[in-house]
């Protein structure tokens, strides 16, 4: 079982005594379900102000005395989607993920959801589809479907995801890659930028806090400097950025326009991997990888 820090074990905490009120039927649901079978990062059960969230009991209908700190969902239960990991009881991953996009925010919220739920390769984007398909009567699937047409496999924060938004949404640029390994015409690889246009030739990257710092922005720099010696145009994303998507979107058009627009037979870099490559673009191809392989591919997650 993962060991927690002690912030983390607070909310470890939490769970648990919320599992304890359970009727004997029913799971926890919700962030709490998946920060339990593993997504810990990114549903720690908190709002936007660091206030708690609620811990969300799925009861199937079955009526328990409300608890300070615990909310309750009387919504239609099947015993299908009932799991226990470590001793409580869950509802799986992918209805917990449905019920998470079902009430967020909007319908970009719920593509957060998603993609941070498949960034632990817990559900797929097909699986989750395949699932909101089968339950269209429920409470916000529409908000469900529009969030998983938004959501990305290979994103590795939510800053990330909403980038990819931007681009997608508010400036209405054509999808594009995310976290793709770029190279050079001889298999070195030149970097990993959070987001691409292949067709442009431009790459996007988010820089958060840690990447102001600074040895971490002279690595950032460096690295900008290899993109731009392979005629690769880069745009910036900050945090800042993130409340003015209007403004992105402009600065996104405007890189495109700097962009080299080079012919596939003329660039210097390619997004296609060496065959010595192993790709980690998917939830499918992650689920996929041995232990070892998972330990040295996907470190990142360990930062």
């Amino acid at each position: 079982m993962f060991v927690p820090s002690s912030v983390e074990l607070t909310i470890e905490q939490r769970i648990a005594e919320a599992s304890c009120l359970l009727p004997g039927w029913g799971g926890v649901t919700g962030w709490a379900s998946l920060h339990w079978q593993g997504a810990t990062s990114w549903f720690d059960g908190r709002y936007a102000d660091s206030t708690d969230r609620p811990v969300w009991l799925a009861v199937g209908g079955d009526d328990i005395r409300p608890q300070p700190g615990v909310a309750i969902s009387a919504e239609r239960l099947d015993p299908r989607d009932l799991v226990t990991v470590d001793g409580i009881a869950l509802t799986s991953a992918v209805r917990s993920t449905c019920f998470e996009m079902r009430y967020a925010k909007d319908a970009r919220r719920a593509a957060v959801v998603l993609s941070m739920v498949a960034y632990y390769d817990l559900v797929s984007i097909d699986e989750l589809a395949e699932y909101a398909a089968r339950h269209s009567g429920w409470t916000g699937i529409p908000q469900c479907r529009a969030g998983i047409g938004l959501a990305e496999e290979n994103c590795w924060s939510p800053a990330e995801v909403d980038m990819v938004l931007v681009w997608k949404v508010d400036a209405e640029l054509p999808p594009p890659l995310c976290n793709q390994p770029l190279f050079d015409l001889v298999g070195n690889h030149i970097g990993t930028p959070d987001l691409v246009d292949v067709e442009a030739g431009v790459i996007g990257q988010y820089d958060g806090g840690l990447h102001l710092a600074g040895a971490q922005r002279a690595i950032d720099e460096r690295a900008e400097e290899r993109y731009r010696d392979f005629g690769l145009e880069c745009f910036t994303m900050v945090a800042a950025d993130r409340s003015n998507p209007g403004r992105m979107a402009e600065r996104m058009h405007a890189a495109r326009k700097r962009a080299l627009w080079e012919a596939e037979s003329h660039r210097r870099w390619t997004a296609v991997p060496p065959p010595w490559w192993t790709p980690t673009t998917t939830v499918e191809l992650r689920r996929a990888l041995d232990a070892d392989q998972q330990a040295r591919f996907l470190r990142y997650r360990a930062a």
